[in-house]
């Protein structure tokens, strides 16, 4: 019995490894050590992980008004009184805003699409959900809508897409330019190549 009860608990954590080793940027040497460390600290790592990971996997949502990650119906970014609510960034992922936000450049509100239009998997013009975006730039009296997309193929399509769906808003709308390279994506972007960019918009 107790032979059966500690293969079952070597399995759980090489269970445990195996998921880790799938997550971006961690392998199973990786994982294999992240895991090692999580339980020779439990006290400090293991246990307000797993209670933080069971809260965030109860309370998860998108965020109804731009579609970040939160806890809670709007993300603290639009419940934020202090923000440029008159300028909104679109981008394509969550990943994307949180560059936006880690550069510090950006003061508005944003949109994200959550993909890029493409023949090949990619979403549909009617999955981009403009209509909403629409309805923002009416309500918030949007004055500038900024394409934040990833300088590739399919981001720019989709940017070229949503710019001529804005033009009947009357809106600004413009895009990152310089410090973008062709084929780059923005969430692997430094802060400074951001800030750059973000500085250097040009109408689209």
């Amino acid at each position: 019995m107790i032979s059966n009860l500690s293969k079952d608990g070597e399995k759980e954590i090489d269970n445990l490894i195996s998921l880790l080793s799938k997550l971006p940027g961690l392998g199973p040497r990786s994982a294999r050590r992240a895991v090692l460390q999580m339980i020779k600290k439990r006290e400090f790592l293991l246990d307000p992980i797993v209670r933080s990971m069971s809260k965030v996997g109860e309370n998860i949502k998108s965020c109804s008004n731009c579609g970040n990650l939160s806890l809670l119906e709007l993300c603290s970014i639009c419940s934020d009184e202090s923000r440029e609510k008159k300028i909104i960034c679109v981008v394509e992922d969550v990943s994307d805003l949180w560059a936006m936000e880690r550069s510090g450049v950006f003061r508005g509100g944003y949109y994200v699409l959550g993909g890029l239009m493409s023949s090949f998997g990619g979403l549909n013009p009617e999955d981009l959900k403009l209509n909403r975006l629409l309805n923002r730039i009416e309500t918030e009296k949007v004055v500038e809508v900024i394409l934040a997309l990833d300088a590739t193929m399919t981001g720019q399509t989709t940017a070229h897409y949503i710019s001529e769906k804005l033009m009947v808003a009357g809106t600004s709308v413009t895009s990152l330019a310089q410090g973008v390279p062709i084929g780059g994506e923005l969430d692997y972007l430094d802060d400074g190549t951001i800030r750059a960019a973000f500085s250097a918009r040009r109408a689209f």
